[in-house]
């Protein structure tokens, strides 16, 4: 049996902001869920304010599919002991953070998807 992933992060194309319309489709903005015991803790980091929120769903992932959120399985790692450099507040950097990853080049949700795919395939 496999152990369930400790973070998944999910993408979406959807975006009430002219601006995010830049960004490519399906990767227009991104979020976080940590696995606390039974629960998730979702963390939404938006333009205006970042939603924070207890989810119970059992099998999240598949709840986030259904709703056409591309969803990508990954860890926290221990983030390194320096400062992270400055970056706009933006979801993806939000997310990074969260995640503990440094990767100072990677903006958009789609350099980040890519990003956590290709970490997903080492080992």
């Amino acid at each position: 049996m496999t152990q369930p992933p400790d973070v998944l992060v999910g993408f979406v194309g959807h975006t009430d902001l002219w601006w995010l319309r830049l960004l490519r489709p399906g990767f227009r903005h991104c979020f976080a869920a940590i696995r606390q015991g039974p629960v998730w803790v979702v963390i939404d980091p938006m333009s205006h304010h970042t939603l924070m929120r207890v989810e119970t769903c059992p099998d999240l992932m598949a709840f986030y599919v259904s709703r056409g959120i591309t969803v990508v399985a990954t860890r926290l790692r221990p983030p390194p002991h320096r400062p992270a450099p400055w970056r706009p507040y933006t979801c993806v950097e939000a997310v990074k953070r969260v995640l503990g990853l440094p990767a100072p080049w990677v903006l958009t949700p789609w350099q980040l998807y890519k990003f956590l795919k290709y970490q997903e395939k080492m080992p």
